[in-house]
């Protein structure tokens, strides 16, 4: 349980948002979805995909909006936690979000890459509080797995139970 912060779990943080976790994404090629190691979860690349279909397709900038990439980042964000949270047995062994790292596929003039990874940081911080603060990083790339907008990298620490 995620005992550092006064209040809601994150579990129950997740259901007053009106958010359920997804089932984890099945891996596109030869990995997994998370790896526990060392009291971190480190996760594959996420996509933004809800039961296996992607929210939106194209480069951000051009064939996608931003409001439409911060969306994506959020579904990817949870895609994420799913994943995260299925290798160290439930969302509320997440202790705090450590890391992000937010790919977009940008059209070559689009330069807003931390207004799109905001709407992962943010939906950390609505779900982790204080605890979902994080480092991060936004970066516009050429072209992403099946054509999607945004793909979302996770590393979490989780509680000691976990292992």
């Amino acid at each position: 349980m995620n005992e550092e912060v006064d209040g809601p779990s994150p579990s129950h943080r997740l259901a007053e948002l009106g958010l359920v976790l997804p089932a984890v994404a099945k891996p596109l090629a030869s990995y997994v979805p998370a790896i526990a190691s060392a009291g971190q979860v480190f996760t594959s690349g996420q996509l933004p995909t809800i039961d296996g279909v992607l929210v939106a397709t194209g480069k951000v900038g051009a064939e996608v909006s931003l409001d439409q990439a911060v969306q994506a980042a959020r579904v990817a964000a949870l895609n994420a936690l799913a994943a995260a949270a299925s290798a160290v047995g439930g969302i509320d062994e997440i202790r705090r979000i450590v890391r992000v790292v937010v790919f977009v596929a940008s059209d070559p003039s689009f330069t807003g890459q931390p207004q799109v990874a905001n709407g992962a940081s943010e939906l950390f911080g609505e779900i982790f509080g204080p605890l979902g603060v994080h480092v991060r990083s936004a970066v516009g790339v050429s072209a992403l797995p099946l054509n999607a907008p945004v793909e979302l990298e996770l590393v979490v620490e989780a509680s000691a139970a976990a292992f």
